[in-house]
């Protein structure tokens, strides 16, 4: 599923034009972006948590030459499934 499918599905579900389904998930991505700028953490009940996370400085190596870079720490975003969405991707189908 990608962002098309994903606004003509809230668009289907909620009885809304396209046009606002794609508004609202523009608006919600927005937010949740704003959020994670600000290092804040946005849970969605059942859904998961984004948060913040940092990865430190390290050692890589140059897959085409072999000689060793400096990759620096930066900020990366993360995610954790909460346990509604855990349960829905490990529920077993019924035979």
């Amino acid at each position: 599923m990608n962002k098309a499918d994903l606004i003509e599905k809230i668009a289907k579900d909620a009885k809304i034009n396209k046009i606002q389904a794609d508004a609202a998930i523009n608006s919600a991505l927005a937010g949740i972006q704003s959020a994670l700028r600000r290092g804040e953490r946005v849970t969605l009940v059942g859904f998961g948590t984004f948060s913040v996370g940092n990865r430190k400085a390290r050692t890589g190596r140059n897959p085409q030459t072999g000689s060793s870079i400096k990759i620096e720490a930066k900020k990366v975003a993360r995610f954790s499934p909460g346990a509604d969405l855990k349960a829905a991707v490990n529920r077993k189908k019924k035979r």
